[in-house]
């Protein structure tokens, strides 16, 4: 098994799912969508080099990875819709 190859699908696997998880909830068809289109050509390059057992290393890792920050992090700091983002400093 080849650690770098499944490091990189980990950290590409986690970022998806990082996105898709804290994304508004207005915005997450799209931004599935994307990641949709996104893992076609992750799934294109498992099957190009013929990567099967890291790509199924990596996402395993990177779902235990994302459920670990959802329940330290991401329960007790929900994401926030874009009407409630107030800058600082304005005069609006």
């Amino acid at each position: 098994m080849d650690t770098g190859i499944t490091i990189l699908l980990a950290v590409l696997f986690s970022l998806m799912l990082f996105l898709i998880q804290r994304t508004e909830a207005r915005r997450r068809k799209w931004v599935a969508l994307g990641m949709l289109l996104g893992g076609e050509l992750i799934r294109r390059y498992v099957w190009f080099r013929d990567v099967h057992s890291e790509a199924w290393a990596a996402l395993i890792a990177a779902i235990v990875l994302n459920l670990l920050f959802w329940m330290l992090i991401g329960r007790y700091n929900p994401v926030g819709s874009s009407d409630q983002i107030q800058v600082i400093g304005m005069d609006d």
